[in-house]
C-alpha cells in the first residue's frame, strides 16, 4: 500500500483542524505531524503520525485513550478519508500506540492458549478496525486456532476459535443499561426530595398543619 497522504498536502489540513478543535475545547496541547512510514511495520504502517504533548495529554489517554481515538476519527473524517483508509493517519501520545500493540499481541496469544485448552471460542470486546487487525496479525501463524471478526458496527469484535470450527459464534452484545429503580429505603431523600418522615426537604413540621396556620408561626 503506497503512501497517499503526505506532509505537504495533508499536514497543514490536520494542523488547521486540530488547532480549531483545541481552541474551541480549551485543551492545552501541542502536537507535531510527522511521516509515519515504517512506524510499526509488522502491524500498521500509517502515512502520517500525529504526536501529542502538553499538560492535557492525560485527558487524551484516560479511559483507554477514548479521546485520542475520537480525535483521530474526527480528523480522518475532516480529511474526507474513506473508512478503509483511516489507518493511514495515526495519533499517539506518550508511546501509547507501542504499548497498546504490545498489549493486544499478548492478549491475542493468551486467548489462543485458552482456546487450545478449552476448545471453546473466546470473544474480545468490540474494538476499532485497526486494533482488530493487530489481533488478526498476531495470530496469523497459529495452526490450531484462528481469529475471525463477527458482528457489525459498534459491536464488531474479534473471536478466536478452534481452527476446525465450521460455524462462527454470534457476537456478544453488551448488556443494555437498566432503568433506575425506586430509591432504597435507607436513602435520605426519595422521589422529588421526600425525606424519611414523609415530608419534604424544606418542610420540617411535625404532623399535618391545622387550617389557617402559617409555616410555624411565632413562638408564644
Amino acid at each position: 500500500m503506497g503512501q497517499k497522504y503526505t506532509l505537504v498536502e495533508a499536514g497543514p489540513r490536520i494542523e488547521q483542524f486540530l488547532h480549531k478543535v483545541f481552541e474551541l475545547a480549551g485543551f492545552s496541547l501541542s502536537f507535531v505531524v510527522r511521516d509515519g512510514a515504517n512506524l510499526h511495520p509488522d502491524f500498521e504502517n500509517p502515512d502520517l503520525l500525529v504526536q501529542f504533548s502538553g499538560p492535557d495529554v492525560d485527558l487524551l489517554l484516560s479511559n483507554k485513550a477514548e479521546l485520542l481515538l475520537a480525535l483521530e476519527q474526527l480528523t480522518s473524517e475532516a480529511l474526507g478519508m474513506a473508512p478503509e483508509e483511516h489507518s493511514r493517519v495515526c495519533f499517539d501520545a506518550n508511546d501509547h500506540r507501542v504499548l497498546r500493540i504490545q498489549e493486544l499481541r499478548m492478549s491475542a496469544q493468551a486467548a489462543a492458549e485458552r482456546v487450545k485448552k478449552s476448545h471453546q471460542p473466546f470473544h474480545f470486546s468490540p474494538m476499532n478496525s485497526r486494533e482488530r487487525r493487530i489481533l488478526h496479525l498476531s495470530l496469523r501463524d497459529e495452526t490450531e486456532v484462528r481469529s475471525e471478526s463477527v458482528g457489525e458496527g459498534p459491536i464488531r469484535q474479534v473471536v478466536v476459535v478452534p481452527a476446525d470450527l465450521k460455524i462462527l459464534p454470534e457476537p456478544i452484545r453488551p448488556p443494555r443499561p437498566q432503568p433506575e429503580g425506586p430509591p432504597r429505603s435507607g436513602d435520605r431523600f426519595g422521589d422529588r426530595g421526600r425525606d424519611r418522615r414523609g415530608g419534604f426537604g424544606g418542610d420540617r413540621g411535625r404532623g399535618p398543619r391545622g387550617p389557617g396556620r402559617g409555616d410555624r408561626g411565632p413562638r408564644r
